[in-house]
């Protein structure tokens, strides 16, 4: 089959270029073919075996399923992290986030993710921030295991821990330990922006990890926060990822609970998409 011929194949759930890129993604992750390559007809000489795991990889796209499960591994941050069905697959976004709190540069310290997934922001942040102490949360058995393999794939010191921020127990501050930096990218998306979201995500990506309530759709922020207000050290900061359509309400919540010098930041595309705030 040609590049052609595969690429049309996507048409129907894609337009031509994503369809082309997805594609291209495969033949490269999986195959090692250049762009080149393509062009000089080398999809076809592929083997018998290669070809047969070409056509199951076209079946599952062919389906909505994202083409990072289907691959396996998603890029953030310039590494490639495992991803499977139970994990969210990073966001350009996240990646923005991590890179506003290294552009903070932190100093080593205590650092907190909740709702680690992956474990992207974590080990990104554990492998920058050398004699960091980094721990991540989740709910997630399933999470917790792909995010502790890509921990130790690529050598980072991440402590792992299964909590729930919804859980009345979470807030029980030991305060024989404290953090200098907790982030989070809480499940954000509204109920009612379901309608715009693509197959690819809706049937493929875990719920939990992409909902919001629909009764209280800042709940975890609200959580998180007060957690944070209390676990924080003085000058401790909290990083938070946005849905742009609650953006105020947090920043709100968060300054009646006691947090300082709070900046909503855009992303690449201009929606408020990023907290920073200080606990005094």
């Amino acid at each position: 089959m040609t590049y052609e011929q595969l690429w049309h194949r996507l048409t129907p759930l894609y337009d031509a270029g994503e369809a082309k890129a997805i594609v291209r993604w495969v033949l490269d992750a999986r195959f090692s073919l250049s762009m080149t390559d393509i062009l000089c007809g080398k999809v076809t000489e592929l083997s018998s075996n290669d070809q047969t795991e070409l056509e199951k990889m076209m079946v599952r796209l062919e389906k909505a399923e994202p083409v990072q499960y289907v691959l396996g591994t998603a890029e953030f941050c310039g590494r490639q992290f495992q991803v499977a069905p139970g994990v969210l697959i990073p966001r350009p976004e996240t990646a923005e986030l991590c890179e506003l709190i290294l552009s903070d540069r932190p100093e080593e310290g205590n650092i907190l993710d909740i709702g680690t997934g992956s474990g992207c922001i974590a080990i990104t942040l554990a492998l920058e921030i050398p004699g960091a102490k980094v721990t991540a949360w989740d709910i997630s058995d399933t999470a917790l295991r792909i995010a502790s393999d890509n921990a130790k794939r690529l050598n980072a010191p991440v402590q792992f821990e299964q909590r729930d921020a919804l859980d009345s127990s979470f807030f029980m501050f030991n305060s024989s330990f404290s953090w200098d930096l907790i982030v989070s990218n809480p499940p954000y998306i509204a109920p009612q922006e379901r309608d715009e979201m693509g197959k690819n995500v809706l049937d493929y990506e875990p719920e939990t990890a992409l909902f919001a309530s629909e009764d209280n759709p800042i709940i975890f922020y609200e959580r998180i926060g007060d957690y944070a207000i209390k676990s924080l050290n003085s000058g401790g900061l909290l990083y938070f990822e946005l849905n742009p359509l609650t953006a105020d309400a947090v920043e709100s919540y968060l300054k009646s609970i006691g947090f300082q010098d709070i900046d909503i930041r855009q992303d690449q595309f201009g929606k408020q998409r990023f907290l920073k705030a200080k606990k005094i």
